[in-house]
């Protein structure tokens, strides 16, 4: 779809990108045939000149390039090309208020392995590893996970950044990330009922009662984060195609589900939930 794109190109909007497909002018191939400047004005030639430029920088592996031009809503449209330097990330935190919350776990997928990091064991080999990727999806992630990254690891991320939020958002799926794979018809199974808040709590067991199997489904309920991000990613991006003329084309198969590595722990889940009954009353 990357090629197809004209958008991040000064002065052209979506509607002035319809209008060339339109015309005609479906990918960047189309502006450089020999006959694409006849009778052609200035714009032209500038378009031509910014085309050279993407196609350079798409060879070359750069998606910042295109996502600093691309509106937040577009940025979808990098997928695709760079799909095999992408990681999905989702990150668990203390939840306590301010400068004392912290980072629990992180979890982070690539399409074929998964990585977990655990505060106190190996939560500093992020840093490094996250290195190896171009792309990143999250979700809600341009205004959490990334800055809380940055700011508690003391790193700075350059990597582009597909922000599922707001593309799943323009497709009319909200009520945050459980609530779009919902809807989306993704089942949680055994992790149904788990969210952030209990995720908090599995960790407290976790660090005050060395319990390691509320470590191990808090690890479950963070890798799944990660990795329905994938599914949701496939699925966000064949709706967004149905908008242009590219929807029997570029069309992706939805990924195989990956096995997680880790299984919620009953007892410990049921734990947790009574104590939050017994708080609520």
């Amino acid at each position: 779809m990357l090629r197809n794109t004209f958008c991040h190109v000064p002065g052209i909007g979506s509607k002035s990108e319809h209008k060339l497909w339109a015309k005609g002018i479906l990918c960047w191939d189309d502006v450089m045939k020999d006959g694409f400047l006849e009778s052609s004005g200035q714009n032209h030639h500038f378009l031509k000149r910014r085309i050279e430029e993407s196609q350079c920088h798409l060879a070359e592996g750069n998606p910042n390039y295109f996502a600093e031009s691309l509106p937040v809503n577009l940025q979808w449209r990098l997928f695709r090309d760079f799909r095999n330097t992408t990681a999905y990330l989702d990150i668990e935190t203390t939840g306590t208020a301010g400068q004392e919350d912290s980072i629990t776990t992180i979890a982070v997928y690539d399409g074929s392995s998964i990585f977990y990091y655990v505060q106190g064991d190996n939560l500093h080999k992020f840093k490094e590893d996250i290195r190896r990727y171009n792309v990143l999806v999250t979700y809600n992630g341009r205004c959490f996970d990334i800055p809380f990254i940055q700011n508690y690891l003391r790193i700075k991320m350059n990597q582009a950044h597909i922000d599922l939020r707001f593309v799943l958002r323009s497709l009319g799926y909200t009520g945050g990330l459980k609530g779009c794979e919902k809807q989306m018809g993704l089942d949680r199974e055994d992790l149904n009922g788990i969210d952030g808040y209990s995720a908090v709590l599995l960790w407290n067991d976790f660090r005050t009662n060395r319990n390691r199997k509320a470590l191990e489904t808090l690890l479950a309920y963070n890798i799944l984060d990660a990795v329905n991000l994938e599914h949701l990613m496939v699925m966000a991006y064949n709706l967004k195609l149905r908008g242009t003329p590219f929807a029997e084309t570029h069309s992706l198969p939805v990924p195989t589900p990956v096995k997680n590595p880790f299984k919620p722990h009953r007892e410990t889940v049921d734990k947790i939930n009574n104590f939050r009954w017994d708080y609520a009353q």
